[in-house]
């Protein structure tokens, strides 16, 4: 086969290097529009697994390689004028024009030809030329804008401004975060070593303060020169170089991330940068593509046809890339987002970094670095006033006058086994239940302010005496039983009222016995739904009072925490989104408008509910429909709002406000909000959404993310999944039932025996 391999960095000369190894009869040339010895970064970073994969692959070129590797285990994060040094990390560093040297001879040696300062303006003479065309000509492949129409890139330009430069400065000991606040800002820098004598530095910083330096009319030295300053307590005196002179004036960029809908075409295939980037702050561009080139060689030879080894190429790699491109996702949006969080103490501050990507868990980082681990959590347990070590997730929590004993909530879960708005039996055993299974705080579902507010028939509600008797019937159990607290979630349903139980059709009118509904706007839910009245002043009075009547209500009930539902397109969430509030008085268009009735009735709870005793409000964060609805940037302006009329705590949720949501699901998928809210406005958050695991509670924890985690499908599936989770991890101090003590010491001896039971 005649191959040619367009762009003669990693990828095109790996490849070549990997098809001529499987056939020596083909014929292969790698084109490259430089010369043999530019290189226009400094260093690249590959991990211990992609060095084997290279040994497995062509064992000669792997050793050469790995006699040129600087290894490093530790990575050091410097904040606040504080080194804070975590181990375990495993990492390896190689000069790229080293990497390319050691590609370009093993090449030759195996008969590929190489033609350097070659462009290669006319793609279709290749095409034709050649039995099959690697594009690997980089980030802004020519190959790829040619074939824009058939491989459609998405390609989106990410917010902060680097340099990649490079330094005589030793940061041999470990992979090196610096961050420092300058006049203008906050810039940061990642650095490390790649051979004995320089270390890779790139500068990065937001492009505000990029601006504001006024680094874009510089010219390169004089862009060095201040960088130089910045760092000169890091760089011991040692200058900071560029090798790209060839760039006229800045050679600052903004970070391209890149997607195509396809790879190939005809003989045509995408490699590497051209076909995908991931972020420099998780350091795996080169790894892509060097294992991209393996599989790529491996299915030309194996496959029967090239259109097959496309396919297969593809539907393999595709999913690897696009796993490593969430990763670098989140850490770019974190570098993005990062003054958010330079306020965290160093602790918490390297915790966060270490777990950006959400590719390092907090059991990940046990098995790297136990003893920092051991020592972060300490100090997370300090700052919750215990002594003690345990994970995150069991720190007690105190918010007004009342003490969580750890920071894992019951999320409120619909049961639909109300009767006429009166909790049941099973309302009794479910929430018990709950309650004794070890979490902290366990919720209600959304309990209904009237008759007319319910959801569905089978809905809960607080409005009569003998609703008072039920509940109180379930919180003096729990109070006597178990150290739990409890939370009563008020709701009015709006516009979604009226409609069946869960597990008969969602959302859909009773088949008959509706009651007439109300909302901001008279719009139904969706075409199937009923129209609802649009809300008059009188009718806002009594809504009002109703949510005023059902908070003293709850506390003669006995609950310790009180949430008014705003979430979910439910009446106060239909007041705050523009999809759903179309009023043209002074309770809509502008946020101050559609925010007016909910932080009304907000103000009045707080002022009927007892001052020792905390009130949430559960919010949607985004309404998943872009700029039509509200985003994430809105979603913090709505949560100070109701910060300043007394909520503790917000309750960051996400979408169910409109039936053109498109959500973009994933674990964990709600918790940049509550991320974003706690840490621009300093108030406690509780994060919710696709948590189900351990770790997931314990690092969004660790990381200030969150206060406390709300889980519920797997409370549903588990009403124990505190404890259980506790012993899982090892922790023997969790508060069980006395009756049940005999069961809970079989249960950590079989985790203690890793038996694979729990």
């Amino acid at each position: 086969m005649k191959i040619a391999c367009l762009g003669g960095g990693p990828a095109g000369l790996y490849f070549a290097i990997s098809a001529k190894l499987r056939n020596p009869d083909h014929d292969i040339q790698v084109f490259e529009r430089n010369k043999a010895d530019d290189t226009f970064g400094w260093g690249v970073v590959l991990s211990d697994e992609t060095l084997d994969n290279l040994a497995q692959n062509d064992p000669v070129s792997a050793e050469r390689i790995r006699e040129h590797f600087a290894y490093w285990d530790d990575i050091a994060v410097v904040h606040n004028g504080v080194r804070t040094t975590s181990t375990g990390h495993g990492f390896c560093g190689i000069g790229r024009m080293q990497l390319l040297i050691l590609l370009q001879e093993r090449a030759r040696e195996l008969g590929i030809t190489l033609h350097f300062e070659t462009p290669f303006e006319d793609i279709d003479a290749f095409v034709k030329g050649f039995d099959l065309v690697v594009a690997a000509d980089g980030i802004n492949s020519k190959v790829r804008q040619h074939f824009e129409h058939i491989f459609k890139p998405d390609i989106d330009v990410r917010a902060c401004k680097f340099v990649w430069l490079g330094t005589h400065q030793k940061f041999n000991d470990a992979f090196t975060f610096i961050f420092e606040r300058t006049e203008h800002g906050w810039v940061w820098a990642h650095a490390y070593q790649f051979d004995n004598d320089t270390a890779t530095f790139i500068v990065e910083c937001s492009e505000a303060t990029w601006n504001a330096f006024g680094f874009g009319s510089m010219n390169q030295d004089e862009s060095i020169a201040v960088c130089e300053r910045i760092f000169a307590d890091h760089l011991d005196g040692h200058a900071l170089m560029t090798n790209a002179r060839h760039i006229r004036g800045s050679a600052w960029i903004n970070f391209p991330r890149v997607l195509c809908e396809r790879w190939s075409h005809e003989n045509v295939v995408l490699m590497g940068d051209a076909s995908a980037t991931a972020h420099f702050s998780i350091g795996s561009g080169t790894k892509l593509a060097l294992e991209s080139a393996i599989a790529l060689a491996d299915y030309v030879e194996s496959e029967p046809t090239l259109s097959a080894a496309f396919e297969r190429y593809e539907a393999e790699r595709r999913l690897q890339v696009l796993r490593l491109q969430s990763a670098a996702r989140n850490s770019t949006e974190w570098f993005e987002q990062v003054e958010r969080y330079l306020d965290l103490d160093p602790v918490q501050f390297n915790y966060a970094l270490l777990t950006r990507s959400q590719r390092i868990s907090h059991e990940n980082l046990r098995l790297r670095d136990p003893a920092w681990l051991q020592s972060a959590e300490r100090w997370f347990q300090q700052q919750a006033g215990a002594d003690t070590d345990q994970a995150p997730m069991f720190a007690p929590y105190t918010v007004r006058g009342m003490t969580l004993k750890n920071r894992v909530v019951v999320s409120p879960m619909a049961q639909y086994k109300a009767v006429d708005g009166c909790p049941t039996d099973w309302h009794f055993v479910h929430y018990a239940e709950r309650a004794k299974g070890g979490a902290g705080l366990v919720y209600t579902e959304m309990t209904c302010v009237t008759p007319e507010g319910r959801i569905t028939p089978g809905c809960p509600g607080l409005y009569n005496t003998e609703q008072v008797a039920a509940w109180k019937r379930l919180t003096d159990f729990v109070h006597a039983e178990t150290d739990a607290k409890l939370c009563m979630q008020l709701g009015h349903s709006g516009a979604k009222g009226s409609t069946q139980l869960g597990w008969e059709t969602m959302d859909a009118p009773l088949k008959e016995g509706n009651w007439p509904i109300m909302a901001a706007t008279a719009l139904p839910w969706s075409p199937n739904n009923a129209l609802p009245k649009a809300m008059d002043r009188a009718d806002m009075n009594e809504v009002r009072d109703a949510f005023v009547k059902a908070a003293r209500l709850a506390e003669e009930a006995g609950f310790d925490m009180l949430e008014v539902h705003a979430a979910h397109g439910y009446l106060l969430s239909g007041f705050i989104t523009p999809l759903t509030n179309h009023r043209t008085d002074e309770y809509g268009g502008s946020l101050d408008n559609r925010m007016r009735y909910p932080l009304e009735v907000v103000k009045a709870v707080r002022e009927a509910w007892p001052e020792d005793k905390p009130l949430s409000v559960r919010i949607s964060a985004h309404d998943w429909v872009g700029d039509d609805g509200i985003t994430p940037d809105e979603a913090v302006e709505i949560a100070a709002r109701f910060k300043a009329v007394g909520v503790d705590l917000i309750d960051v949720s996400a979408g169910q406000t409109s039936v053109q949501a498109q959500p973009v699901y994933g674990r964990m998928f709600q918790t940049p909000f509550a991320d974003r809210i706690r840490n621009d406005l300093k108030i406690p958050t509780m994060a919710v959404g696709n948590i189900y695991d351990p770790d997931h509670v314990n690092s969004i924890l660790m990381a200030g993310r969150a206060d406390l985690v709300c889980l519920a499908r797997p409370h549903l599936a588990d009403p124990y999944w505190t404890l259980h989770a506790a012993a899982k991890i090892g922790n023997d101090q969790q508060s069980w039932p006395k009756p049940y003590y005999a069961g809970r010491d079989q249960l950590l001896r079989l985790a203690e025996r890793d038996e694979g039971l729990i």
